[in-house]
């Protein structure tokens, strides 16, 4: 197998693989705007399931995305009952020790009785009071609404500072921060030092329904999206296989068969994915991105900066890794078809390898091209994965910088720690989405080149239409005349240049001549597979394009060199030619075809499997059953091209015998290389270059000496040939 159709045939195998998605090479549309609004009217039958893939889409995202927000609340709420605790704690024993040493120095500085009070206070009126108002304040430990607890602890702050600061009257008051103050009094007010387990039971109900609500909305989504793309891919694939049933025979043979199987397969496969899974993460990926910055920037919009600060570093680092590793995933891709190309070639032609002893040669090219696709798969996996590691590095870097500021915005009670822990979750998640939209970028790109191949066969010049008033000869004769007709398969290189040829019902015409002289062009003429150039082709005075193909079509009966054989039973192999075919008819075509002997000795006779390359059978074999299946047909018009070539000597003088019963009262027209064969034919044509140069019987043809006698002569030296 070539190199070529080894690669198309690599290259088909999706996107999956090792490394990230962007290293593998992509295909690049010719016309990507125009081959994308193509594929998009595709979809325009489907926009009520796609509108319902977006409003899933954004509701199962949105859940998603508001899920961490939530889960901080209930973070913050256990910060706030584990704060508000601590500072009634360490209040209520500051309140405790204080009064206490308030008292016991009351009574150092109190007179005896019966003496006069002389000695001055060692504090000012105005601290005497607030020192007085400190003694008047309930006692924490004592007090139980919430309230009332946060106005004491905020009276005991702000008494604090007007009480004497040498120590000896304040005792160990607590020191705070204003925002850490006003954070703490909030906190009693709300939990009264205690944890809201019920608060949190709440909002972990509420995680859990977000989460179910998410994934069926998600799961939701899929299944509609799933139906869209496989419909979707249907109709185009029903469009393409109609489309090549309508395409001339000159498209397939000017394109690799594996290419078009590619067309019809791989690239339509492939737009089912992407359309599957690259559309709603897309989707998904730009909501995910727009939420997380819109809840980052609601939590704080400097941390919020500090993420965004590293988003181009991170967008520069992969696009220069992608670009680096793209070329490297292409030669790989290249050596693999070689590869791929190589072993086949040596696999299926391994008798001939081992008859010319070129096994030395053939692993030397293997190891030198294995050797090449080891340096560049080695690179190419390499450099893709750099990726993660220096994504992981920037990724670090932002967050570092998150939980610095962040860790000195809790101490000073200017965050919660729930919403530190969910604003660190959405940085992290956040370069996810933007990788994703990344690799979907190149998916689609290589979907809409994809698209174009599809679109080139859609996009082919079709068979010439049937006339409007198309005739159908109900009882046909086989009466066959060429009139002055010309063809060439390029408009610069004449083949057939004005032929003329009557052939009349119930003759054979054999064609003979060397390879490229236009004999089965001749055939492919009279079968409308191409269209004249000039001329006129008529059969029973009718011309063939004022017919329909299919009527002009089941008038012939064609048995080529190249057998062509289904995978099913040999019954219905034969029976291919006419579906409503009884037994008795498909066993009659088989004997006279001399199939029938060799099919009675396969284990199921009948109906025997012919796998799908049709290697349980010989070649002969097959040839024998690709003539019983023209039999069976019953055609007004024979054509055999090197019909016999692939069976033994004593088969062929059989099947001579039968074709020369059953071609009685049938136009036959037999291409043939082996001139013994066609010694009996009512006129012999001997074309070269595309021009009939001798017409007439064996006998005449021989005595004229020409062309035609130096060809017979060649294939029997020695032979008395019969004058």
């Amino acid at each position: 197998m070539s190199e070529q159709n080894s690669s198309q045939r690599t290259r088909g195998g999706g996107t999956g693989g090792m490394g990230p998605q962007f290293a593998h090479p992509v295909q690049k549309a010719k016309d990507f705007k125009g081959t994308l609004k193509r594929l998009i009217r595709y979809l325009r039958p489907h926009r009520v399931n796609l509108i319902i893939v977006l409003i899933f889409a954004i509701a199962s995202t949105s859940f998603t995305i508001a899920a961490p927000k939530v889960a901080a609340k209930a973070m913050n709420k256990l910060q706030d009952g584990y704060m508000a605790r601590m500072m009634l704690e360490k209040m209520s024993e500051a309140q405790i020790k204080t009064v206490d040493q308030i008292n016991r120095q009351m009574k150092q500085i109190q007179a005896p009785p019966g003496v006069s009070q002389k000695q001055e206070l060692p504090v000012s009126p105005e601290k005497l009071k607030a020192v007085q108002e400190y003694l008047g304040l309930p006692m924490l430990n004592e007090v139980k609404d919430a309230d009332r607890k946060a106005d004491i602890v905020r009276k005991m702050i702000d008494l604090g500072k007007e009480m004497p600061d040498n120590g000896q009257l304040a005792g160990e008051n607590v020191k705070l921060t204003d925002e850490q103050i006003n954070g703490t009094i909030r906190a009693i007010r709300e939990t009264n030092g205690q944890y809201d387990f019920h608060y949190i039971g709440i909002i972990a109900l509420i995680l859990l329904g977000m989460y179910l609500l998410s994934a069926s909305f998600g799961l939701i989504m899929g299944l509609v999206m799933s139906g869209v793309a496989q419909k979707t891919v249907y109709d185009l694939r029903r469009e393409v296989d109609n489309k090549l049933a309508r395409l001339p025979l000159k498209y397939f043979d000017r394109h690799p068969h594996g290419d078009i199987l590619s067309r019809v397969t791989n690239d339509t496969d492939t737009i089912a994915t992407t359309l599957q899974q690259s559309l709603t993460q897309i989707i998904t990926s730009v909501i995910t991105i727009i939420g997380y910055i819109i809840m980052m920037l609601t939590i704080s919009p400097t941390l919020t900066l500090i993420v965004t600060a590293t988003l181009p570093l991170y967008i520069g680092t992969t696009a220069l890794i992608a670009r680096k590793s793209q070329k490297y995933f292409a030669a790989q891709q290249k050596e693999l078809g070689r590869l791929s190309g190589h072993v086949e070639e040596m696999y299926t032609g391994h008798k001939i390898v081992k008859a010319f002893g070129h096994e030395r040669d053939a692993v030397e090219k293997f190891e030198a091209v294995n050797n090449r696709l080891y340096s560049a798969g080695w690179k190419a996996q390499f450099v893709s994965g750099v990726m993660f590691p220096l994504m992981n590095f920037i990724s670090n870097l932002g967050y570092v910088g998150i939980s610095i500021v962040g860790g000195i915005w809790i101490t000073r009670n200017l965050l919660g720690f729930g919403d530190i822990l969910a604003f660190i979750q959405y940085s992290k998640s956040l370069t996810q989405p933007i990788s994703q939209t990344a690799n979907i970028a190149n998916v689609i790109q290589s979907t809409i080149a994809c698209a174009e191949r599809v679109f080139e066969v859609l996009d082919q010049e079709e068979e010439v239409p049937d006339c409007p008033n198309a005739k159908v000869i109900e009882m046909p004769k086989g009466n066959v005349r060429f009139e002055h007709v010309c063809f060439r398969y390029r408009e610069d290189v004449p083949l057939i240049e004005d032929m003329n040829l009557d052939v009349r019902s119930g003759h054979t015409i054999a064609i003979v001549g060397p390879t490229g002289a236009g004999k089965t062009t001749l055939v492919n003429l009279l079968m409308r597979f191409y269209e004249i150039n000039a001329g006129r082709i008529s059969v029973d005075g009718i011309d063939i394009r004022d017919m329909e193909r299919s009527a002009l079509r089941k008038m012939f009966g064609m048995v080529l060199q190249d057998t062509w054989l289904f995978n099913g039973t040999i019954k219905d192999n034969i029976a291919y030619s006419k579906s409503e075919a009884t037994m008795d008819e498909i066993v009659y075509a088989a004997q006279a075809a001399h199939a029938d002997h060799f099919i009675r000795t396969l284990p199921d006779g009948y109906n025997t499997v012919i796998n799908e390359e049709a290697t349980n059978i010989s070649q002969g074999q097959k040839q024998l059953l690709t003539i019983a299946r023209a039999l069976l047909a019953d055609p007004v018009v024979l054509i055999l091209d090197e019909a016999t070539s692939s069976v033994d000597t004593r088969t062929e003088v059989l099947i001579q015998k039968a074709m020369a019963n059953l071609m009685k009262n049938r136009t036959s027209f037999v291409i043939a290389h082996r001139l013994s064969t066609i010694r009996d034919a009512e006129l012999i044509l001997v074309m070269n270059k595309g021009s009939i140069i001798e017409m007439g019987d064996h006998k005449t043809l021989i005595n004229q000496g020409g062309f035609y006698a130096d060809l017979y002569n060649s294939q029997f030296t020695g032979t008395k040939i019969c004058s």
